[in-house]
């Protein structure tokens, strides 16, 4: 039952490496660590944990980093990040009905949407919001990317550990 519960938290993961709002690594962290637990830590240790929650804390600063620098550096201001943040959040809830494909276009149209208007409400100046929008996205994919790739890296070490 252990088994099953680790294999669905690493599936989580790589979805959740994908859609910005499940913590991807994380889920793949817990799943290996589930699975770990569940073997005896026969096949993977705690320096294999370890290890792999060093990558996790790298996805996650990443994620988290690379959006909020490369927008604050656009002059976006902290309001209209956390609006991106929330309508992110929203927009994934209300289209997650559409399956996978549901979520992921929601978190990326709510984001990009709270983030316009909030900073159309700032500027009064709708080319400003949508350059400021081009930025935030590209390091949303910029940290998608980063976090995908990690997330795969750490799910390779668990099945080179684990059945190598």
């Amino acid at each position: 039952m252990l088994i099953i519960l680790a294999y669905i938290l690493m599936i989580l993961g790589l979805i959740g490496s994908l859609l910005p709002v499940l913590p991807g690594p994380i889920f793949i962290w817990l799943g290996v660590l589930v699975w770990a637990s569940a073997d005896g830590f026969q096949a993977i240790g705690w320096p294999t944990l370890a290890f792999l929650g060093i990558l996790t804390v790298i996805a996650w600063v990443s994620d988290l980093a690379l959006t909020t620098i490369l927008s604050r550096r656009a002059g976006i201001s902290w309001k209209s990040i956390g609006a991106a943040i929330l309508g992110g959040i929203v927009g994934g809830i209300l289209l997650s009905g559409v399956l996978i494909l549901g979520s992921i276009v929601g978190t990326i149209l709510g984001a990009i949407g709270g983030l316009v208007l909030f900073e159309y409400r700032e500027k009064q100046d709708w080319d400003l919001a949508w350059k400021s929008a081009k930025t935030y996205l590209v390091g949303f994919f910029g940290a998608v990317v980063i976090e995908t790739a990690l997330s795969l890296i750490m799910l390779g070490i668990f099945a080179w550990q684990a059945f190598l």
